[in-house]
């Protein structure tokens, strides 16, 4: 499994299974896979293709989570 598809979120709770359900919805809307797997920091959400990548960045932005690459 690659990295390169993958943000870094710091999110706990209800927060957090928000953001699984965001990606989730991302990810079947694009016929694509998707994973999480812990970080040192937070939490990975990795992607099988970068524009699901960038719409689940933009989901963290407008729900005010930050995100950085990972």
């Amino acid at each position: 499994m690659t990295k390169e598809n993958c943000l870094i979120v710091r999110a706990a709770g209800k927060q957090l299974d928000l953001l699984r359900g965001e990606a989730s919805r991302i990810a079947k809307a694009a016929n694509v896979g998707w994973w999480t797997d812990r970080a040192e920091i937070g939490t990975r959400f990795c992607f099988e293709d970068p524009k699901s990548k960038e719409s689940f960045a933009l989901t963290c932005d407008s729900l005010g989570i930050t995100c950085q690459e990972g």
